[in-house]
Formats: C-alpha cells, structure tokens, sequence
C-alpha cells in the first residue's frame, strides 16, 4: 500500500544490486522477497500495526526489508544504532517502544517484547489515520534527547518520483534523518548502497574507488578528516560525482581546500532536521557556501536573523517536550542565516553565537581561518565569560603537526588578527589530543564553554 512506489522499482530492476554489504552483493530482487519474508516474520511474533517497535542496527540486507516490512505494517519505528548505546535505555524509556528488534553484526535478529503498547497523543493519531511513523532523536550530548515524531505517509511523497541512479557510500547513520534519506532515495532509484565496516577516511574512499562510487552524502566534519589524512591522495576517486554535506555549517577553507584536492567533483550543500525532514537545495556552485533551500513542500522565512520553515513532511511533535511550532507551523531551527536574494549562507545556530561587548562572533568563521594553518587538525571555537567584555573567543585545538604549543598558539593569533576583526581573535588557546567530533562525524561543541547569547 505505502510501498508500491518501490515495488515497482523493485520489479523493474531485479536483477541489478540494490547492496553491497560485506563485500557481498545482493539484487532488488532479493530484497522484494526479504520484504516478504520480514512481513512473515513481524505475522510470526504477533508484530501488529500501531506497535511501537525499536529497530536496532545498521544498514544490512536484514535492516532494510525489516524497516520497510514495519513501514507498510503501519507500526511506528524507532530506529538506533551501536552510536547511542550510553543513551539507549534513556532512548527506550522516551520513546516507550513495546517491541525490541536488535540485528547483530553478522545480520541475524532478535526479538524481544518491552511492555504494553504505548498511548501517547501522536501515536493515538498515527492509530487513528493508520499511517506509519518514525521516531528521531536529537543529537544533543547535554540533557534529555528530544525525540520527534513523524508521520512517514507525507516524507515519503519526495520519493514518488524518479530521479538519477547513483551508487551510494551509506555514511550516515541508520538513525540518523539524513540516514533514512539516503536509503529511501537509492532505493526509489534502483541505486545501489555501499556499505563500509566503518566509516574512516580510507575505509569510505577505498570503497569509492573498488565500487564505483559516485555520491558521497557526508559532513564537513568528515571532509576536514579526509584532508588531514591526506586519503584523497591514496585512493581513484574518478567515480565520484557528487559530495553532499550538511549536518553542521561548512568551514569556507575546508570547502575550497577539498574542491581543490578532488577537482571536478560537484559539492552541493544539504539541510534538514529530525524534526521537518530533509529540505531540497542547490548550493551557488562547489566552492560557494550559500545555498538555496525549499521547494515543493516546504516554506521558509527569516525573522530577527534566524531561519524558520514550515513543512508538509514536519513532525507530528515530541514525545518528551513542548510542540515547538508557531501557531500558524513555523518552525524555528535556531540557525542564523544571512540572505542574498534566493541564497542563503548558514552561520550555525543561535546559542553557539559568542558576544564580545556587544559584537557577535560565529564560531564556524573563526575556525575557518584557523583551519588553514597546516599545523592545526581540528579546531572548535567557543565563548567563556569575561568580566569586562562579557565572554571572550576561545579555542581547543588539536595539532596536526609536532609543534610546540606555544608556537603554535602565537601562529593562531597572528594568523586570526591578520585576517579577523580583533574582536573575534582568540584570547585563550588550549589543546588538546582526543578528538572533536561524534560517532556522527558532527562536530562536538556542547560542554567546552558557557557561551552566552545577547
């Protein structure tokens, strides 16, 4: 009912690969019958529609008909993954799910019944309209995760209609909006997924080149890694087509240097979140920052700076915190944004924004320019109070390079006062060896620093 799109794709390309997984292959038509047997197995252990079922695993021939099977059964599906594993019983408790399905590395499954069905008010309406759902959590590493509640009918609409065959690196994560995106999309193309053992620089672009690769959805984060390790020089990337990236604001040196590295390979600029979906988007062109969002389904504003959006495939809301929309369905996303006429350049999110005596500082400018030194491999840029001046810029590096620290903190602030208003100059520069960003290849920023606002 829900997947006849797919069906069609399925038939229609049954004899070509939908995965590679373990470096083994396997064709659509294997995955039309995984469907089916997925829908015998949830018959088998009385998996019914409306159950709230928590489905843990990564991308594999098992996850992929077992996630589609509980779609089409109408059930709510909570995906996870190996990356929240301190988080999980929190996960599980939020989310109230009343089945457990767990793949293990080698594929197989377990299932395991949690409790009585849950009856919060958007599960009751997902029920009510038997439609299929999708629990996503936030990324936040302080605090309670905000778990965001979609009905899937309405984010499945974008996939109706065919576009370019690629194969794909599923580099991010399987409970990740940008995840899902990935798979729903190469499926409804009768693409291909490549699935890496991990996902390190050598790891995806050796994948790249053995596979033919020609898109990469990833972030900034992982791109800056890519060039610290120098991977690029190791590996054939003429596969590659497209590079997409999101998830976080893109560093300008990073974008420039990686365009320069890997010449001709189109970089093109995406934005979503749990809670409203991926967003359509054409960036200005590779080396540009600005980019356009929309499109059929989604509206957006900005007021006071911040960009807002109303969208068809928006969540039904949280399980565990105020609705977050306007009256009217506004969004706010907390991203501040600057405007040039269709374009827009995102900055990062309104609390991360440092005020020095009343000037602003984005954190994402200031690391650009400091990523440029050679000897500096990751930087993040954050605020701590100041009794004069309100907060103060900050940085935690990590050394690319066997320099001294001292030296090296005296080339940051030459460096930054060349090419910064003063205010925005670190004052205090402190290093450090482990590394900065999550499982997620998300650059970690909570917790470094007492940032404040205006």
């Amino acid at each position: 009912m829900f997947l006849n799109f797919l069906e069609d794709v399925f038939r229609e390309f049954s004899d070509d690969h939908w995965m590679i997984w373990n470096d083994e292959e396997f064709t659509y038509g294997s995955l039309r019958q995984g469907l089916l047997q997925w829908s015998d197995i949830l018959r088998e252990n009385d998996v019914r529609a409306g159950d709230v079922v928590a489905l843990t695993g990564d991308f594999s021939p098992n996850s992929v008909p077992a996630f589609l099977a509980l779609l089409e059964l109408s059930c709510v599906i909570v995906p996870m993954t190996d990356s929240i594993a301190a988080k999980r019983d929190e996960f599980l408790r939020v989310c109230a799910a009343n089945i457990s399905i767990n793949l293990s590395g080698s594929d197989s499954y377990e299932f395991a019944q949690l409790g009585d069905r849950p009856n919060h008010e958007h599960y009751l309406t997902l029920r009510e309209r038997n439609h299929p759902g999708l629990v996503l959590f936030s990324s936040g590493s302080t605090g309670e995760s905000k778990a965001a509640v979609h009905d899937l009918v309405p984010m499945l609409d974008k996939f109706r209609v065919r576009k370019r065959r690629m194969r794909t690196i599923a580099f991010l994560l399987f409970d990740h909006i940008g995840g899902i995106n990935t798979m729903l999309y190469t499926l409804s193309n009768g693409g291909m997924i490549v699935v890496v053992p991990d996902r390190s620089p050598d790891s995806v672009l050796g994948a790249i080149e053995r596979r033919s690769v020609e898109l990469l959805p990833t972030s900034p984060t992982f791109l800056n890694l890519v060039l610290i390790s120098e991977a690029f020089s190791r590996y054939d990337l003429s596969s590659l087509r497209t590079v997409t990236y999101g998830t976080e604001p893109m560093p300008e040196s990073t974008l420039k240097r990686f365009t320069e590295v890997v010449p001709g390979v189109r970089m093109q600029q995406t934005y979503g979140l749990s809670e409203l979906g991926i967003l359509r988007s054409k960036s200005r062109d590779s080396n540009s920052t600005w980019v356009k969002i929309g499109g059929e389904g989604f509206d957006t504003r900005v007021l006071d700076g911040i960009l807002q959006i109303k969208a068809a495939s928006a969540m039904l809301g949280y399980l565990n915190a105020e609705s977050p929309f306007t009256d009217d369905g506004w969004f706010n996303t907390g991203d501040l944004v600057t405007v040039d006429g269709e374009y827009m350049q995102i900055h990062g999110r309104q609390s991360e924004l440092i005020n020095v005596g009343g000037e602003k500082v984005h954190p994402n400018e200031v690391e650009s320019v400091i990523q440029e030194l050679p000897s500096v491999a990751e930087v993040t840029v954050y605020g701590e109070r100041n009794p004069i001046v309100g907060n103060m810029v900050c940085a935690v590096v990590r050394k690319a390079t066997d320099v001294a620290d001292a030296e090296l903190a005296r080339d940051i602030k030459r460096y930054s006062a060349a090419r910064l208003d003063s205010f925005k100059v670190p004052v205090k520069i402190s290093f450090a060896t482990e590394d900065q960003y999550s499982a997620r290849y998300k650059k970690q920023r909570s917790g470094r620093s007492d940032t404040l606002t205006s």
